[in-house]
C-alpha cells in the first residue's frame, strides 16, 4: 500500500515537473505571430508628431515612411493593409509598450542602442541616423557654442541619452512630445534642439528662421523595427520581410512617397540602410 502511494506521489510530482517547464519554455520563446493572426490585426506603434516619418496629417490618418512600411507589413503577414491597429507611442514609452504588450512590434523611429537591445529585440535596420542640432539662423554650430545656453530634448531620446552622457555641463530642457519641444524652441525657451537629423533637415525646410548648424554629431547609428524580448519567431519573419522590402523594390518606393519630396531622389542611399 505504501509503495502504491508512493508511486502515485511520484508521478504526480513528475507531472508537475514536465508542465512547469513546458510553460516556463513557451514563456521565453513566444510565438508573436500565430497571436497576431489569430486575432486578425497586427499592432504596430508609431509617432503621431514626427514628420514625415511617423505623423497624423489633415485627415486625421496615421501617415509618413513608418506608417507606409507598416501597412505594407500587415497586407504581407494578413492580407489587408488595413488590418493594422496604430498605437501612437511617445520616444520614452516605446520600450514599455513592447514589454507590457500594448503593441507587436515599433515603427517608431526606434535608433538601436546597446542599451536598448538588452531589453528588447531590434530586427533587421532599414535606415541611417545622427544626432543633429538646430538653433535660430543655425548659430549653433558646434557644441562648444551651447556652453551657459539651454538644450531642449525629448525624454527617452538618443539625444537626451548622449548630452546627458558625454556633455553633462549642459542644461538640458526635456519635453515629452515633439510638439512640445519645437515650440519651446519656437519660443525661446531653449537656445537650440537636438534630435535626429533627418526630423531636424525636415523641420527646418518648413521653418526658414532656423536651421541646422550641427548636422552630424557622434556616431551613426540605425532605425530598426523591434518587438518584445524573446518574441522570436515575430522576429524572424519581421527580418524576413524587410530583406522582401529591400529585394523587391518597395523600400524605395516608400522613400519616394514619403521621404523624396524632403531629402530628394539622389539621397536615398544616404536615408535608407540598404544591405
Amino acid at each position: 500500500m505504501k509503495n502504491l502511494i508512493f508511486k502515485a506521489i511520484l508521478a504526480v510530482f513528475v507531472v508537475g515537473v514536465f508542465v512547469g517547464c513546458g510553460n516556463n519554455t513557451q514563456g521565453v520563446s513566444e510565438d508573436g505571430l500565430a497571436a497576431i493572426k489569430q486575432k486578425g490585426v497586427i499592432t504596430i506603434g508609431v509617432f503621431s508628431d514626427k514628420p514625415p516619418f511617423g505623423f497624423v496629417n489633415d485627415k486625421g490618418e496615421n501617415d509618413g515612411f513608418d506608417v507606409y512600411l507598416a501597412r505594407e507589413m500587415a497586407k504581407d503577414l494578413l492580407g489587408d493593409a488595413s488590418k493594422v491597429k496604430f498605437e501612437l507611442v511617445e520616444a520614452a514609452s516605446r520600450v514599455e509598450f513592447l514589454k507590457s504588450g500594448k503593441v507587436d512590434l515599433i515603427m517608431a523611429n526606434f535608433t538601436k542602442t546597446p542599451e536598448r537591445a538588452e531589453v528588447v529585440d531590434f530586427a533587421t535596420p532599414y535606415m541611417k541616423v545622427a544626432l543633429g542640432v538646430v538653433s535660430k539662423e543655425g548659430v549653433i554650430k558646434d557644441v562648444a557654442d551651447l556652453k551657459g545656453k539651454k538644450l531642449i530634448v525629448n525624454k527617452g531620446t538618443t539625444a537626451d541619452f548622449y548630452f546627458t552622457k558625454n556633455y553633462p555641463e549642459i542644461e538640458l530642457v526635456k519635453f515629452d512630445q515633439n510638439t512640445e519641444a519645437f515650440l519651446a524652441l519656437k519660443d525661446g525657451r531653449g537656445d537650440a534642439l537636438a534630435h535626429d537629423n533627418l526630423l531636424l533637415f525636415a523641420w527646418a525646410k518648413e521653418n526658414p528662421d532656423f536651421a541646422v548648424g550641427i548636422g552630424k554629431l557622434g556616431d551613426e547609428d540605425v532605425i530598426a523595427p523591434a518587438v518584445k524580448k524573446g518574441n522570436k519567431v515575430l522576429l524572424e519573419w519581421l527580418n524576413a520581410e524587410i530583406e522582401k522590402f529591400n529585394e523587391n523594390g518597395f523600400m524605395q518606393e516608400a522613400y519616394t512617397k514619403t521621404l523624396a519630396p524632403i531629402y530628394g531622389e539622389d539621397q536615398l542611399e544616404s536615408v535608407l540602410f540598404v544591405k
